[in-house]
């Protein structure tokens, strides 16, 4: 009777083998509605490719079409291999999960003495420093910061919450263990990871710098979703965080490396990547992400989400699924493993929205059975709703307030060099009597400022990039009416220019 009871829970259902020609046939459908340029989809299930296909075209207006080889960004989900890396070292005996970041890497500091001391290899992996989620990414954003440099200027973040009781999504922490690889192997972090994952798995159209795109040709290009359309963007070198999202790789490619993962490691009969306690170890929960209410709403049969060790972790339907998303800017991707059923998943797309994640759980659904959703519709409904009050939030903070204001000094007053000391410095001139803006430690962060109101100016960047858009510039006065400090106010979700504190 309990097993019985078991089998009618909502949800939970046998698995079962769809119709590939289905599957494929909804895909292209969504890619055409949801107006994504071009994708590239693996499905992986015992062990056997059972769908490896490219939709669509590599640029928008192009003739180039999208195929299994075509190379993506895969972002984020390049934190798994870096996890792996740090996998083979412990293994090699190099080093332990429980080693202070300090006994190997001094210079390492975080905001609060003790966390700098106490933090520890695992630490690194799962998103638990206590700073918050995407803190200090400018730090790496287009910036000619070396890797240890970024991780030096971490100190100057204020956590969110408190250590090890806080997930805070970290891109900074992967950076760092980058640099541990690098440390402890005497090579950097992208000869380790081809020298020792790449080339065993044979991922050879798999590249961890932009630089080797044309030697390697067919690949796709980013795109940015705009209140009019797409707008075609130029590849961003991210080889100084690269540990945490500097991966390109393509469908084809991205199934070796499931399977494997799906394979405890193994590559082959005779052959391990890492062992079974590392794949067990990188797929235990580490982190609790709480769940929010539109998670509970959405996908009322998940109960819980952690993270690992580069991974993420939930459960759907009654099983345990392991996964990870990515964005690069211009190109989001998502990969989705349900160990249970040996089933993998993986979707790279050169355009930024969530249609990776409506189509994983769309591919997903139909081997698990249950209820089968249309995720593509609901997800295309709920980002075009995220866009517009995305768009709205730059309108509003780029529209006056009160109208017909003046500066309340001349030019000449706000021009001067502004310092923070968490990113660098700042420089406010004047060109052609308008004030520009320029983030020194990244060349292609310049702006004209126009005057909004009061001393409040619109930030317009004179370079185009995939996350944010216009914002302001607002100059604080001390009692003197003297200016000492500028405040960036810029709207997005990722990249956070209000922890600049920059002070005259």
């Amino acid at each position: 009777l309990a097993l019985f009871v078991v089998l009618l829970l909502p949800g939970i259902g046998h698995s079962q083998t769809p119709d590939i020609a289905t599957l494929d046939a909804y895909i292209a459908s969504a890619q055409e509605a949801w107006r994504v340029p071009g994708l590239a989809v693996a499905i992986i299930k015992d062990a056997a490719v059972v769908l490896a296909k490219g939709y669509g075209v590599r640029e928008l207006g192009g003739s180039d079409v999208v195929d299994a080889d075509t190379l993506f960004a895969i972002a984020s989900n390049s934190k798994a291999f870096t996890a792996a890396s740090l996998a083979l070292l412990v293994e090699q005996g190099k080093l332990k999960w429980s080693d202070r970041v300090q006994q190997h890497l001094p210079y390492f500091q975080l905001y609060n003495p003790y966390v700098s001391a106490e933090m520890r290899v695992d630490d690194l992996l799962c998103h638990r420093s206590g700073l918050g989620t995407f803190s200090g990414d400018l730090l790496w954003y287009r910036t000619t910061y070396s890797a240890e440099e970024i991780i030096r200027r971490t100190r100057y973040l204020p956590p969110a919450g408190p250590f090890r009781a806080h997930y805070g999504y970290s891109n900074l922490m992967f950076v760092a263990a980058g640099e541990l690889v690098a440390t402890l192997t005497g090579e950097p972090w992208p000869n380790f990871v081809r020298e020792r994952i790449l080339m065993p798995l044979e991922m050879t159209r798999t590249t961890l710098t932009i630089d080797q795109l044309n030697a390697l040709d067919n690949f796709a290009t980013p795109h940015k979703p705009t209140a009019d359309g797409l707008n075609s963007l130029a590849w961003e070198n991210w080889d100084t965080m690269a540990a945490a999202g500097g991966i390109l790789s393509s469908a084809n490619d991205m199934a070796k490396w499931i399977r494997c993962q799906l394979n405890g490691g193994k590559i082959d009969e005779k052959r391990r990547l890492f062992n079974a306690k590392s794949s067990q170890r990188m797929w235990s929960s580490h982190t609790i992400i709480p769940l929010s209410d539109s998670s509970r709403e959405h996908y009322p049969s998940t109960h819980f989400r952690s993270y690992g060790l580069g991974w993420s972790l939930a459960d759907y339907k009654g099983r345990k699924t392991v996964g990870h998303s990515g964005g690069y800017d211009g190109m989001y991707s998502r990969v989705l493993l349900v160990p249970e059923e040996k089933l993998g998943i993986v979707v790279l797309t050169n355009s930024m929205t969530s249609i990776s994640t409506a189509l994983t759980h769309r591919i997903m659904d139909s081997y698990l059975g249950g209820e089968q959703k249309d995720w593509s519709q609901q997800g295309l409904k709920r980002y075009k709703e995220g866009r517009k009050t995305f768009f709205a939030r730059i309108k509003k903070a780029t529209t006056p307030r009160p109208e017909a204001t003046s500066p309340s000094h001349s030019l000449d007053a706000y021009a001067s060099t502004y310092s923070s000391k968490l990113y660098g410095n700042v420089k406010v001139s004047i060109e052609a009597d308008q004030l520009v803006l320029q983030l020194l430690p990244a060349k292609k962060l310049i702006a004209d400022l126009k005057h909004l109101h009061f001393d409040t100016f619109v930030l317009r960047w004179r370079n185009e990039s995939a996350w944010f858009g216009d914002g302001t510039a607002q100059f604080l006065m001390n009692a003197a009416g003297r200016v000492v400090e500028l405040k960036l106010d810029v709207p997005n979700d990722d990249l956070w220019f209000y922890e600049l504190e920059l002070k005259r």
